[in-house]
């Protein structure tokens, strides 16, 4: 009952922390240290327990002193609004005027990997990037799928219940648990909240984790590709959007004007990942993702929107102009009233597909898993607004126009209309197929393969004028976070570029010398005894000198193509690391790998994948 500390409310509510090293894309000069942290009271405030005593955090916004957004909670929440106020708008045009707010809502699954930490203290790879960049594969993956069906190992389960202790104290909601697709990683998942208060929580998960792994002597890994040739890990944002009556407007209802409202919200989400599918794919562009999007159950870099075989079939009807001069009539032709049984499972899913329609929500499962889930969710939800302000002043437009015929059949038509203008968004085939790649680009959709060409689509005159019109953000927080992308992508890279030649100048060339230097004295002393076959010995000489060789002559080639991008402004400069440099890096990775498997084990220095991904 006595008082622990005393503070007055004005240091809850704002307070002013040195935002010098704080990056902001050229908002604003080193020596303008003043920023400023604004109490977000959308979202609880929580108590960090540490060993020595208790913190009091405040979820907030994070601003310069001119008022740009430095942070990814600002953006969001603008978003937040844009698209409650261009929801309502929409929802009013087709007769739901009760409503009077409209929220997104998220769950995000997380996915990660665990390794015991005393391998992990070994790899200055994975300490420095969060990933291998060396490391053969073992005989042994996930071919057998032994692992995701497997019972969770005893002490990961201790891990994870800790896990899920520590985040309910923090009133964060884990709802799943499991064992993942490649071996050492797993999944947990919670329940949707409200889309800013489920980015601070999936914030706080990964804090958690990492925490709670030390305790238990594991390192935690949330790199999107730690290890090369399995799966890498996503951060899947299950997105709904719902009103302040109840109801989520993506679940299909059991009234013909339900459906309709279903219809033109689902039609409307088709535009926005239409128009903007670049702008979604730079949203999700990072270095790590560029490792793992594409193969391996992650999506491809190609953005699309699969809806499952029943909603397509409806689209497609709709498209064909069936039915449609009675609206009701139409509903049930159309089988529309029928998606109520089967509304949560009327699709199986499509994991090779970036956003999925998965019966009551979209899971945009191209989302790394190191990031956060702010700026993704930004730019749907300020897309998704732009599609609704722009559907809301057709539907006026088409009801002005039909001269007091069928409301509902004006705005079935316009349906019709988004359905043929966006069909090129849809795709219900395999994303990892090469014929989706030539398919995609003949409809116009983006195909940006790395992250350099990626986050060209911030400087797109649709994406500026989106975010400026919607509030979301400002011509010059546009611009910063495209300055900001474009130099992490380049510091990220060139901390792997340093630490490779660390490895391969210091673990890989001097273990190999060595055991060269021993293979070479046996064949020389076998050389000495009559009659005993030497070349066994002899020919391992040879094949390790020369792949000893290639390593040197790989290693000068990465050095002269990272050389010569030195020179070349920051965006010439990504694009070179993605095009030149990265290629050079996976060549010496190949030797190197190469190397692993032949050279005697007790000579190499690094932990091998056998080692990290099954010893626990």
């Amino acid at each position: 009952g006595l008082p622990v500390e005393k503070f007055s409310g004005s240091q809850l509510i704002q307070s002013e922390p040195d935002a010098s090293s704080f990056p902001s894309g050229g908002m604003r000069t080193t020596f303008e240290a003043r920023g400023y942290t604004g109490w977000d009271p959308t979202s609880p405030m929580f108590m960090m327990v540490t060993p020595n005593g208790r913190t009091l955090c405040i979820p907030s916004v994070f601003i310069s002193y001119h008022g740009h957004a430095l942070d990814e909670k600002t953006p969001l929440l603008r978003s937040v609004e844009a698209l409650s106020t261009q929801a309502i708008q929409l929802l009013h045009q087709i007769g739901d005027t009760n409503v009077k707010r409209v929220m997104a809502t998220l769950g995000a699954e997380q996915e990660y990997f665990l390794i015991d930490k005393a391998y992990y203290n070994l790899r200055p790879d994975l300490i420095l990037t969060g990933r291998t960049l060396l490391g053969a594969r073992p005989p042994k993956g996930q071919e057998l799928e032994d692992h995701y069906f497997g019972a969770i190992p005893s002490r990961v389960q201790a891990f994870m219940q800790e896990v899920e202790f520590e985040l309910y104290r923090l009133g964060v909601p884990a709802k799943t648990r499991h064992n993942e697709v490649a071996p050492a990683q797993f999944e947990l998942a919670p329940i949707f909240e409200d889309a800013n208060v489920s980015s601070d929580h999936n914030h706080l998960t990964m804090e958690v984790m990492k925490k709670v792994a030390e305790r238990h002597n594991f390192a935690l890994l949330l790199h999107e590709k730690p290890f090369a040739g399995i799966n890498g890990s996503g951060k899947h944002n299950n997105w709904s959007i719902a009103t302040d009556t109840g109801i989520n407007l993506l679940d299909p209802g059991a009234t013909p004007h339900q459906n309709l409202r279903f219809l033109v919200v689902l039609v409307s989400i088709l535009k926005a990942v239409h128009k903007h599918n670049a702008l979604l794919r730079a949203s999700i562009a990072s270095s790590g993702n560029d490792h793992r999007l594409g193969a391996n159950e992650a999506p491809p870099a190609i953005m699309s929107v699969f809806l499952g075989e029943q909603l397509s079939m409806i689209l497609n009807k709709i498209k064909s102009g069936e039915s449609i001069a009675n609206a009701e009539r139409a509903m049930i032709n159309l089988g529309v009233s029928k998606i109520p049984a089967v509304a949560r499972d009327n699709t199986d899913r499509n994991r090779t597909s970036p956003f999925a329609f998965t019966g009551n929500k979209f899971e945009f499962r191209a989302v790394g898993s190191s990031a956060s889930c702010a700026f993704p969710m930004t730019c749907l939800n300020a897309a998704v607004a732009e599609a609704m302000s722009e559907m809301s002043a057709l539907i006026k437009q088409k009801v002005a126009n039909s001269e007091g015929s069928d409301r509902d059949a004006a705005i079935l038509e316009l349906v019709r209309e988004t359905v043929i203008a966006t069909e090129a968004i849809r795709f219900e085939g395999n994303g990892y197929s090469p014929e989706w790649v030539v398919e995609a680009e003949k409809r116009g959709l983006a195909h940006l393969r790395n992250t350099p060409e990626a986050l060209g689509a911030f400087t797109y005159p649709s994406t500026k004028s989106l975010f400026i019109e919607q509030n979301v953000l400002s011509d010059a927080e546009v611009h910063s976070r495209h300055h900001v992308n474009i130099e992490r992508y380049l510091k990220k890279v060139e901390i792997e570029i340093d630490t490779m030649r660390t490895l391969v100048d210091s673990y890989v060339i001097p273990a190999v010398s060595t055991y060269l230097g021993d293979l070479a004295k046996s064949a020389s002393s076998l050389a000495k005894i009559t009659g005993v076959d030497k070349s066994t010995t002899e020919n391992s000489v040879k094949k390790v000198a020369e792949l000893l060789k290639e390593t040197s002559d790989k290693r000068s080639a990465m050095e002269s193509a990272y050389q010569a991008t030195l020179s070349a402004g920051e965006e010439a400069k990504a694009k070179a690391f993605a095009e030149r440099v990265l290629p050079t890096m996976h060549a010496l990775r190949d030797v190197c790998d190469r190397l692993e498997v032949v050279v005697g084990n007790a000579y190499w220095p690094l932990p091998k994948y056998r080692e990290m991904l099954f010893c626990y």
